[in-house]
Parts: C-alpha cells; structure tokens; sequence
C-alpha cells in the first residue's frame, strides 16, 4: 500500500453495489476523480478539471462492507496540465488485509476564472 494518507478514503455501501454484492467501477472512478482532483487542485492553488483518464484497469472487486482508500500522487506537471497517479485499496473491515483493486492516470487542467486554461506551478524538485 502507499506511504502517506489516502486523499478519500470511505466504507463501500449497499446503494454503490450491483446484485451481487460488487462495487459499480463507475463508483469507484469517481472516488478516484475525488481523490486526483483534490492533488491537483492543491497544486493548481484553484480549480482544476479533469480532461481524460489513462489505463483505468481494475485487478479485484470491491465488496458492500469494504473500506476503500484512495491515494493519489502528482507525476507530471506541464504549463497548464496536471498528472495525477492514482490507486485504490480496499481492506475488508474484519481484516488489516489491503489489497490494490484499480489504478489509472487522471489528467487535469488548471482553469480560471474565465474557465480558460492558465499556467500552473511547476512540478517541485525530487
């Protein structure tokens, strides 16, 4: 599992799932458009939208019960655009048992205002 806090990090529920009992995916990619949305925001220092999703691929379902975690992590900065890795975990909740259940790139744009694209600060040095 990733070092650090998860950005979001919340408990599966019955209303998220199909009748079987697995988290809806489209679920679970907004938890993780939450989660790449706050990193680039705060790197933005202002509102930043998302413009597309890389190599969204799930390896496990998610369960009703599971806690989910979110952690993302900015991987590239351009002049405007932002790259935000992300990963989601799910711990059953009578285990300590953490396993990486989906992954993608979320990429964003920081806006203003205008809602036109503007320059965002490059990526800190490390």
């Amino acid at each position: 599992m990733p070092t650090g806090q998860p950005a979001v990090r919340v408990t599966a529920m019955p209303a998220n799932a199909n009748v079987y009992g697995d988290i809806f995916g489209g679920w679970l990619m907004a938890q993780m458009d939450l989660a790449a949305s706050s990193v680039a925001s705060l790197h933005a220092r202002g509102r930043a939208v998302t413009i597309s999703v890389e190599g969204m691929s799930f390896h496990r379902p998610v369960f009703v019960g599971d806690e989910v975690s979110v952690f993302g992590r900015l991987v590239k900065v351009g002049r405007t655009s932002m790259h935000v890795e992300v990963e989601t975990w799910a711990r059953d909740r009578h285990s300590e048992d953490s396993h990486k259940v989906t992954q993608a790139i979320f990429i964003f744009v920081a806006v203003g205002p205008d809602r036109r694209p503007r320059a965002v600060p490059p990526a800190a040095p490390g």
